[in-house]
């Protein structure tokens, strides 16, 4: 496996990028919500999408040659009232996908949601004398959120939430690291990069699937689209599967804003013919699709 390297800045990456646009007939542009659509702030509560993201985000749900999605580590019931518009939602790091007027959750993800209870109720007191942790129940999975926690008292957090994990969970869950988080869900074979390549095998022919993120967990979703999609990375150049890189949300908008007018032109020339109808789909591998059912 070839080594992953630090992306390149994305007016670096350009003009691939709109040579790749050229060669399609359909964008499936899937979305993280937190630290790409809006900017991380203290508390989870307050993240709101900044204006120039959702006004972008709102000209290519009503692109033709547009499929757009929001895949978050959020709930799926929390994000989608966080931001309106775009056709699919995967929630929970894609174990609960909402599209075509359904809900799908992992059926393994769905049966180990007590344990998470047990494990987040527990936390929550055995965590209760660090200042400032907080512990976020999402039902298929749970977050220690360590951003206003004291630096000293992060190893406390950690140790603590492994050895409760560990007592609670036994091998069904596992703990994933993010940015000053920590990600408990059930320990199975299942990202957000298996929920884009889901929503991939639905789109037309001759589409190129977008993924921008921010986050370990959007790693995934970068490797399902890379290198015959575009993945984005937000934030700090670290070595990633994506192949761009942007420093905020407000870069991420002004991408969005150039996806919305100029690149989308390739996509719409006259010489091109027609898109190609929504119905006509690529055949999604069993694998995959009967796994989120």
């Amino acid at each position: 496996m070839t080594a992953e390297l630090p992306p390149q800045p994305l007016e670096e990456r350009r003009e691939q990028i709109r040579s790749k646009l050229a060669g399609a007939a359909h964008v499936l542009c899937c979305l993280d919500f937190d630290g790409t659509l809006a900017p991380i702030v203290e508390d989870p509560d307050a993240a709101t999408p900044i204006p120039a993201a959702t006004s972008a985000l709102e000209d290519l749900v009503a692109a033709p040659a547009v499929s757009t999605a929001i895949v978050s580590g959020r709930a799926l019931s929390d994000v989608r009232t966080r931001i309106d518009g775009p056709a699919a939602y995967a929630g929970n790091h894609g174990l609960e996908l909402a599209r075509d007027g359904s809900v799908a959750i992992h059926p393994v993800a769905r049966k180990r949601a007590a344990q998470i209870d047990r494990v987040c109720h527990t936390l929550e007191t055995v965590l209760d004398s660090v200042p400032n942790a907080r512990v976020e129940n999402k039902r298929l999975t749970g977050t220690v959120h360590l951003r206003s926690v004291p630096s000293a008292g992060h190893p406390v957090v950690e140790r603590q939430t492994r050895a409760v994990v560990d007592a609670l969970g036994a091998d069904s869950l596992e703990i994933s690291p993010g940015r000053k988080i920590l990600e408990i869900g059930p320990s199975i074979p299942w990202g957000k990069g298996n929920a884009v390549s889901l929503l991939d095998a639905q789109m037309p022919p001759e589409t190129v699937p977008l993924y921008i993120g921010d986050d370990v967990t959007d790693e995934s979703a970068f490797r399902a689209v890379e290198p015959e999609g575009i993945g984005i990375r937000v934030g700090e150049a670290t070595p990633s599967a994506a192949s761009a890189s942007v420093d905020s949300p407000d870069e991420v908008a002004s991408f969005l804003e150039w996806l919305g007018s100029s690149a989308l032109e390739e996509l719409d020339r006259p010489d091109r013919g027609p898109n190609v109808p929504s119905q006509s789909t690529r055949s999604a591998p069993a694998t995959v699709a009967s796994r989120l059912e």
